[in-house]
């Protein structure tokens, strides 16, 4: 249901419902923990609204695999043309067709609640990301803002952001670390990060180092 309703509203999507705000997509994409050549999955992308905000964070060297379940949404993205940066794939976020620890950052621009199985799209994003690889679940509306929109629309009266608490558990369950929740007037911003990485590399070092004394 969700792939058909999403199919449908393709064609218009970019006047209907893309943030027109160009500057706080541009502060959103900042405030992401995605370097220059990073490897990004953009979960949920759409016609792309988000993509070159991503792009201008992973620089020339970089990659973003453009994620979506509706592929009329991903034939509007692709016409967008970004030079190869970008792979695009029909998917669902509960089944993700990539190898286990593939990318250092997971995006959710704004998709986070059409997912209509939450802890499984968190498993696999979990699966997916690199050990010290980081998740993010944004929008730049806040979570009362979104969840009141989609009430008054039928087909997606019941995608909604959960609650802080509910947000917290399911990450926890997938194996995440490092929650933060930022909740206001102007934005959504949730962050998680998957344990290992240089974190594990500084205490091993450490050891290393205690050996040698």
């Amino acid at each position: 249901m969700i792939r058909t309703y999403f199919n449908g509203k393709a064609a218009i999507w970019d006047e209907m419902a893309a943030e027109r705000d160009q500057s706080k997509l541009r502060q959103m994409a900042a405030r992401l923990d995605i370097w220059p050549g990073s490897t990004v999955l953009d979960i949920g992308t759409g016609t792309g609204v988000f993509l070159p905000f991503l792009r201008q964070r992973i620089g020339s060297e970089g990659k973003i695999l453009a994620l979506d379940i509706a592929e009329e949404m991903l034939h509007r993205a692709q016409t967008k043309a970004f030079d190869g940066v970008v792979a695009y794939l029909n998917a669902d976020a509960a089944h993700i067709p990539l190898p286990e620890s593939f990318v250092d950052s997971v995006v959710c621009y704004s998709s986070f609640p059409h997912f209509q199985d939450k802890a499984g799209a968190l498993a696999e994003m979990y699966r997916v990301l690199r050990n010290g690889g980081s998740l993010h679940i944004c929008h730049t509306s806040c979570r009362e803002a979104i969840n009141g929109l989609h009430n008054g629309i039928p087909e997606v009266c019941h995608d909604v952001i959960p609650e802080e608490r509910e947000m917290r558990l399911m990450l926890s369950e997938a194996g995440f670390a490092d929650v933060e929740i930022e909740d206001n007037c102007e934005n959504y911003l949730c962050r998680a990060s998957k344990p290992g990485g240089l974190e594990g590399f500084g205490v091993e070092l450490e050891a290393d180092i205690q050996r040698l004394r």
